[in-house]
């Protein structure tokens, strides 16, 4: 409703008034509060035209709630004389009304002169509409959903019987608004049910002829309601009614769904149709914005129709690995088209939904309000063909991940060329698991200057490496990370290696596992980092058969006080003590610049020692040390535990997992764990 002027108008009005010096009222708390104040306001400046006063309150009001009620029952919003004449207002009765209340019921005149009559907006015909059913019924005993020609006898048969009921009222209006077309009485009757409630009945004493209790059948028709969302299958229908439980002073669904959101068990739930409409009116109503919303944490199967809301301001969806059909997929669609401004990062990874899927990822992006920043999708698919379709000279996207795609060489020209169109944004690119081969070389020829680049096992060759390599050599000062893990570079990778000494070359991480480097690899990088050796800040050289030699060449470019590497990653690289006793002397000579080392699957053994006597310098910053699967022995462990009581401050992270350890070495890690100054938080 905050995005309507005119409730933006009536709500200024409203809180203008309550919020003066000479008023004391509660603040309205719910849609039907703020209406009927802004009703009293509206009747208030009546009563200061004095040359009207033979028109009372309620009189006006039921007149005009009348001819609310018709005309939104046959969905019209403009009405003529005659409409009026059945409501038993005549023509002077309207151009009065129309001149008293100006902000409520207006009089103008058609194109052929004629005069016609409207409210100012829809929703105070709904309010107005609603007041007069309930004053009938307080008032005047009349139900005025029964047919018109028992009205007249059943108001004479009950003048001295039982009032008629409120809660009989209510149902008949819930069946009304749900047999609606269109929802065109859901908001009708969210105020009807408003109405009744307890703190109403002091509102509108001035209109009501005498007070009822209505708890008895409001909770009835709580019950009522709630029966009904249990059994719709509308998820809109099911919204609406939570919000006239809402106005009714009921929460008890919602409150049910908030525990299960703040319990983190939602995805245990198994949650109904119902509740799951509960879901979204808790995200609908709630006071935060919602930047993040992961629904793979909630269920196995996707509501996304439920999702389809312009109020929803997310900034990051999560339906990985959800199970989204082909319908999900085309609600989702639908409710991004209708609310483009707010997503940033969409992820649906793992959802095998065939071509509706691929056909989300241009539908959304060709809407120039999209501001769709990252985009994750690893489909299972060919895209080449969608690719081609993306106009990406409207696109805003920072982040795009295509990972296992299928993407051949047809969709790499289309990518090529989509970005050349439009290379002011993007910055992520990850092509990982497609077999790009050597058509590498279109996208080297533009995207990998200017992105950081994800490509791995996507089966590059030694043509495509050299282009990479060239690619670097023209433009080095824009690529930051290079990711070409599972790619067997072999010889080509020495070239590409190389291209990392000009002083241009700002790249800050390279991942290389698994791509068959051999120590020629290592001379090469360590040659290049010599040269340039302050921007590089992470290393994977991970499962690469380096050995000692490799290594300590590395460990001579560690050991340069101008290296600012933070992370290396030297896992199952066929190191040994010779090596590892190179990277404990380099650590010595630079130590306050390494903060995570990882030589799991390497044997040390004892060699540990020396990894444990650069932990004890004050000058360490190490704060993460991997050796899982390292063969390292009590003598090690002894060794460890020293360390951490020497140095206990900077260590955050100590992975010992499958070593042989003894009970012995655990109890000296615990004893050093003990120490009040051991920062260490993860022992595995």
């Amino acid at each position: 409703m905050c995005h309507i002027p005119v409730f933006c108008w009536i709500s200024a009005a409203v809180l203008e008034k309550m919020l003066s010096p000479a008023e004391s009222g509660e603040i309205p708390k719910t849609l039907t509060q703020m209406y009927t104040h802004f009703l009293i306001l509206q009747t208030n400046i009546k009563h200061e035209k004095d040359y009207e006063k033979n028109v009372t309150d309620e009189d006006m009001i039921l007149k005009l709630g009348k001819v609310a009620y018709q005309q939104l029952v046959k969905g019209n919003v403009i009405f003529y004389e005659e409409d009026l004449r059945e409501c038993g207002i005549d023509v002077t009765e309207a151009s009065v009304y129309s001149g008293l209340c100006t902000q409520i019921f207006r009089e103008e005149f058609g194109l052929y002169q004629g005069k016609v009559f409207c409210f100012v907006h829809l929703s105070i015909q709904e309010h107005l509409a609603a007041l007069y059913v309930h004053l009938s019924c307080t008032n005047h005993n009349i139900n005025v959903f029964e047919p018109i020609t028992k009205q007249s006898l059943i108001s004479k048969v009950r003048k001295n019987s039982s009032d008629v009921s409120l809660s009989a009222l209510h149902q008949r209006a819930v069946n009304e608004s749900l047999q609606s077309e269109n929802g065109r009485l859901d908001l009708f009757l969210r105020f009807l049910l408003g109405l009744s409630v307890e703190s109403h009945q002091i509102l509108l004493q001035g209109l009501m002829k005498q007070k009822r209790s209505s708890s008895d059948s409001n909770e009835e028709t709580v019950e009522y309601i709630k029966k009904k969302i249990r059994t719709i299958n509308s998820p809109e229908k099911s919204i609406n009614l939570f919000h006239c439980l809402n106005e009714l002073g009921d929460h008890s669904l919602v409150e049910e769904i908030q525990q299960y959101l703040k319990s983190g068990r939602i995805a245990e739930a198994k949650l109904s149709s119902s509740q799951w409409s509960a879901v979204v009116f808790v995200l609908l109503t709630s006071e935060k914005k919602l930047d993040e919303f992961h629904l793979d944490k909630f269920v196995k199967r996707s509501k996304a129709e439920n999702m389809k809301s312009e109020e929803f301001v997310i900034v990051l969806f999560r339906l990985s690995k959800c199970g989204l059909t082909d319908e999900g997929c085309a609600a989702l669609t639908s409710a991004l088209r209708s609310n483009p401004e707010h997503l940033r990062e969409l992820d649906l990874s793992s959802n095998k939904m065939g071509d509706l899927k691929v056909s989300l990822l241009y539908t959304v992006l060709e809407n120039p309000h999209c501001k769709l920043e990252k985009l994750s999708t690893k489909c299972y698919n060919k895209i080449d063909q969608s690719i081609k379709n993306v106009d990406f000279e409207e696109c805003v996207i920072v982040l795009c991940r295509l990972r296992d795609c299928g993407l051949t060489y047809e969709g790499c020209a289309a990518l090529t060329s989509a970005l050349r169109s439009n290379p002011e944004h993007l910055r992520h690119l990850d092509l990982s698991g497609n077999e790009l081969g050597d058509s590498v070389n279109l996208l080297s020829s533009f995207t990998l200057c200017h992105v950081l680049s994800r490509l791995c096992d996507c089966g590059i060759t030694d043509e495509g490496c050299a282009a990479l390599a060239s690619a670097l050599r023209s433009n080095p000062s824009h690529l930051r990370q290079l990711g070409l893990s599972g790619n067997k570079l072999r010889g080509s990778g020495v070239k590409l290696l190389s291209d990392l000494k000009s002083e241009e070359c700002v790249i800050v991480l390279y991942r290389l596992w698994d791509c068959g480097l051999t120590d020629e690899s290592c001379a090469a990088l360590a040659s290049a980092l010599r040269s340039n050796p302050s921007h590089l800040r992470q290393l994977d050289m991970s499962r690469n058969e380096l050995g000692n030699l490799g290594v300590n060449l590395l460990s001579e470019v560690l050991g340069d006080p101008h290296c600012n590497l933070k992370k290396l990653e030297l896992r199952y690289c066929g190191l040994t003590d010779e090596g590892c006793a190179a990277l404990a002397s380099a650590l010595r000579s630079n130590p306050s610049h390494l903060r995570d080392l990882d030589l799991s699957g390497n044997k040390l053994g004892d060699s540990v020692m020396l990894l444990s006597d650069v932990l004890q310098n004050p000058h360490c910053n190490l704060e993460k040390l991997w050796l899982w699967d390292c063969g390292v022995t009590d003598e090690g462990c002894a060794a460890l535990a020293s360390a951490l009581r020497s140095n206990p401050s900077h260590l955050r992270q100590l992975d010992l997992s499958r070593n042989k350890l003894q009970d012995l070495d655990v109890k000296l890690l615990c004893a050093a764990l003990k120490d009040p100054q051991c920062k260490l938080e993860i022992l595995e």
